[in-house]
């Protein structure tokens, strides 16, 4: 997946990694997810194959898809309101679910990103392909569709509990039962959605940026946000850096304001390039100087250099699985730590909250709902501290519910 700022940035790498793939006998698709596609503009052709639900093929080995999410849903609830139309028959309380237009289920928040990625798992499992890659929009939209499943998973289980929809939808109203099957079915697709995004052996995220500090900024903040919610990240990519002038270029204009200028914007973006290498910290760093021409078309793609300057095995470390230990104390007076990796984090943007038997964790415009080990969903909260990247947060036994 790859994340960054807008722009076609992030399509010319995507494609670009798909074509070196393909020219390595690998069979590669390339998904842009963002609504402000690119795929057909990067690769230099304008003939609108690329869009819908289906790929298409560009070469032999590549395809690529620019994801109608509007049409998705479309399409999938005007199924769902002709077989409620059919069920209606006799049933008119409640709420009467043949009166509501597609229109007013394809504008709500979300519903067009989870149907979205859906169909994106869809084409993973069918396993066509060596790797799909996948254009994200720009970056705080990205991170919001990351967060979704959860999101989804989690609202939909607190406003209506899962038991509660299966005690409705064995009722007489046949409706209410497609509702609740249909409800089951976005539940069910969150979870899978959720699943390959936290799987590291098979979904990691590409970071793309400018050689500037507010994309500095940026990532570093991407990447706080991506270790809070569990997503792996393996590389990142540093677009359009001056190359270094040669002697014969500076012989050429000699003492020109041009090459002063030339120069200060290089060495600028060379310190930023040593902030880069600081964030990176076990990923992989690739920097693409900035190119004599537009990189169009298949051919250009395969052409830009791209110089890998950090390569590292060790994956950064996540909170996909908090560990929690017993520090001290025995029965009522034991203490025990649930704590949590949070490498980049803002400390000044770290909030913490809890539902029930959940911890909300809040870093850099991201939040997490995190589930509490059985343990400690009988346990008060003490505190809290963030040191060196690492959350701690301390419980000890409530006694009301602790057992005797």
């Amino acid at each position: 997946m790859f994340v960054g700022k807008g722009g076609a940035g992030k399509t010319t790498f995507a494609l670009k990694s798909a074509v070196d793939d393909v020219r390595a006998g690998s069979r590669a698709l390339v998904v842009s997810f963002d609504q402000a596609h690119s795929v057909t503009d990067v690769l230099g052709v304008n003939n609108g194959r690329a869009g819908g639900a289906e790929p298409a093929a560009v070469e032999p080995g590549l395809d690529v898809l620019e994801l109608d999410t509007l049409a998705l849903v479309a399409t999938k609830y005007a199924a769902l309101t002709s077989i409620l139309s059919m069920a209606g028959a006799g049933h008119e309380h409640g709420v009467r679910f043949g009166a509501v237009d597609p229109e007013e289920i394809i504008g709500a928040p979300g519903v067009q990103e989870l149907v979205g990625l859906d169909r994106l798992v869809d084409l993973i499992d069918q396993s066509r392909w060596d790797t799909v890659f996948v254009d994200l929009p720009a970056t705080a939209d990205a991170l919001r569709i990351l967060q979704l499943p959860d999101l989804v998973a989690g609202y939909l289980e607190r406003l209506w509990p899962r038991h509660d929809r299966i005690v409705a939808g064995t009722g007489t109203d046949p409706r209410l039962t497609l509702v609740v099957a249909m409800l089951e079915n976005i539940v069910t697709a969150a979870e899978r959605i959720r699943e390959l995004f936290l799987d590291h052996s098979r979904t990691s995220m590409t970071v793309v940026l400018t050689p500037d500090r507010v994309g500095v900024a940026e990532a570093r903040r991407t990447l706080s946000a991506a270790a809070l919610t569990g997503l792996a990240v393996d590389t990142i990519v540093v677009n359009k850096v001056l190359p270094l002038l040669n002697s014969s270029s500076i012989g050429l204009v000699g003492a020109h304001p041009a090459v002063f200028w030339f120069e200060g914007w290089r060495s600028a973006q060379q310190e930023v390039l040593g902030e880069v290498s600081d964030l990176a910290a076990g990923t992989a760093v690739v920097v693409v100087e900035q190119a004599s021409q537009e990189p169009v078309g298949l051919v250009s793609l395969a052409a830009l250099d791209t110089q890998r300057t950090t390569d590292t095995t060790d994956e950064r470390p996540g909170t996909d699985t908090p560990t929690v230990a017993h520090e001290s104390g025995t029965g009522l007076e034991s203490i025990y730590a649930m704590t949590m990796v949070l490498p980049l984090v803002d400390p000044s943007t770290l909030t913490l909250g809890r539902v029930d038997d959940d911890v909300i964790i809040g870093a850099d415009g991201v939040r997490r709902r995190v589930r509490l080990a059985s343990v400690l969903r009988r346990c008060i909260v003490l505190g809290a501290e963030f040191d060196a990247g690492r959350l701690v947060i301390r419980f000890r036994p409530d006694p009301a519910v602790w057992p005797a």
